[in-house]
């Protein structure tokens, strides 16, 4: 098995709203704000190969969207998607199955390109894209708190494609686990993937940074904030547990954490580039 670790970019949200009723003055310690109060995040994706297949793991935001929209959210760095995969050794042609962790813009915009003639495809025509059909409702019927990150160019092309899939639903899936949940929006995924030697989880935005692992730091952006407390705090003990690598999707310097708890709570024992757990 070949994992890659694919950057998407980096964008910029609120720290307060990454951090929710956390004070600035605790949370600009670890991630640090900008003159107009913004951090900088990563947009990072998963690429597993085991063989026979070829998995991406979220998309990040992409690039069709108008330069305006864009510059709402500061784009910065080098990471590119289809940059990223073929530096990695592929080509993204190669991609058999695209496992959106949720439909928020900064995790499937990049699932959906405009061609020469400005009209929307998914990105990758030979993969089947993977979301649960409870959440796919949800965003379909979006919630006036995650109406504006819910985008129809984002979702509706990989509908009409016939690519769209629903892992509760589907006989046949991606090999790996996956749990769920619910408080940073419905049914978000967080697949577990098994090397043989070591298992990995990508959290998505339960956990979407080193600065996050401590249980009552969630972001406002969540649904259900006392939720994904308790989930977070499920996630962490099965992690300690079961000596789980945690992969972080926002954290502009860690990519990956292993977990111990401790009469404080839970806290990185390591951080460091994933490459540095699976050598």
């Amino acid at each position: 098995m070949q994992i890659s670790v694919i950057d998407a970019g980096n964008f910029k949200l609120d720290g307060g709203a990454m951090f929710g009723v956390v004070p600035k003055t605790i949370w600009q310690k670890m991630v640090p704000a900008d003159e107009n109060n913004l951090c900088n995040w990563n947009m990072r994706c998963l690429l597993v190969e085991d063989g026979k297949n070829l998995t991406l793991i979220d998309t990040g935001m992409g690039d069709k969207q108008a330069l305006k929209w864009q510059n709402f959210y500061y784009r910065n760095g080098d990471g590119n998607l289809i940059q990223s995969i073929r530096k990695a050794g592929y080509h993204e042609s190669q991609i058999t199955d695209v496992i959106l962790t949720h439909l928020h813009f900064d995790h499937c915009g990049g699932a959906v390109s405009k061609n020469n003639e400005e009209i929307l495809n998914p990105t990758f025509e030979n993969a089947k894209y993977w979301t649960h059909s409870g959440h796919w409702d949800w965003a379909m019927n979006p919630n006036p708190r995650e109406k504006a990150t819910f985008l129809a160019e984002n979702l509706m092309p990989l509908h009409e494609s016939g690519q769209l899939y629903f892992l509760d639903k589907s006989e046949t899936k991606p090999d790996f686990d996956f749990l769920f949940a619910d408080g940073h929006t419905e049914k978000m995924i967080m697949p577990i993937i098994n090397t043989g030697k070591q298992k990995l989880i990508f959290a998505a935005d339960t956990i979407p940074s080193f600065a996050h692992i401590h249980v009552p730091y969630c972001m406002s952006y969540d649904i259900r904030p006392l939720l994904t407390m308790q989930e977070k705090e499920t996630l962490l003990e099965k992690i300690v547990q079961e000596n789980i690598i945690l992969i972080f999707d926002h954290d502009v310097v860690n990519e990956a954490a292993r977990i111990e708890k401790t009469e404080r709570g839970f806290k990185p024992v390591e951080l460091g580039k994933l490459s540095q757990f699976l050598s």
